[in-house]
């Protein structure tokens, strides 16, 4: 993990909706969430590699 973030009270509270949305939209099932969330995660962060990737190569 490259970064920890702190969030405030008005950022947590927006985050927890946003999770609850996102728990709800897999029948309340956090676990089943979870892997969707790490296998997102996991592609965004290819997509990131290729980018700084292609930046290096024409520096």
């Amino acid at each position: 993990m490259d970064h920890i973030l702190t969030l405030d009270s008005r950022q947590e509270a927006a985050l927890q909706v946003v999770a609850e949305k996102f728990v709800a939209q897999h029948k309340g099932d956090a676990v089943k969430a979870l892997k969707e969330m790490i296998v997102l995660n996991g592609h965004l962060q290819e997509r990131l590699d290729a980018v700084e990737r292609r930046r290096r190569a024409t520096q």
